[in-house]
């Protein structure tokens, strides 16, 4: 798999399709904090780290409003062939402040909120609303 990335956010987006209460993959530290960044600003009911088997596998528990999923849209910015980096104060809020972007920075995976209040850039991995 060349990009993991793209894998977990193309998992929860046909989940979501799919109406699924919840979905499995193997783990990573990318994908575990990228996980945790979308359980803090409330996108997912939670997640869950099973490391009982050869390699750990992670659980995320998708959430729903009025059967309708809470993630309309997620979408990868920063690929492999084309990374994007953006500065602290010039993250932009993602629909006026209902979606964030997800960046990786060198304080570890931060919602854009954070590395505005942070005054923190890095690479835009991607963005959800």
């Amino acid at each position: 798999m060349s990009d993991p990335i793209a894998d977990l956010l193309t998992r929860i987006r046909n989940a979501n399709m799919r109406k699924k209460e919840s979905l499995e993959m193997l783990s990573s530290k990318m994908k575990l904090n990228i996980v945790k960044v979308l359980k803090d600003e409330g996108f997912i009911v939670n997640w869950e780290l099973d490391e009982k088997g050869k390699f750990p596998e992670l659980r995320i528990w998708l959430k729903y409003v009025d059967d309708l999923p809470v993630i309309r849209k997620i979408t990868r910015i920063s690929k492999p062939g084309l990374r994007l980096y953006s500065k602290g104060k010039d993250c932009k809020p993602v629909l006026n402040g209902q979606g964030i972007s997800i960046l990786s920075t060198s304080k570890g995976i931060m919602s854009d909120r954070q590395c505005r209040a942070d005054d923190i850039g890095g690479e835009v991995l991607c963005t959800v609303c």
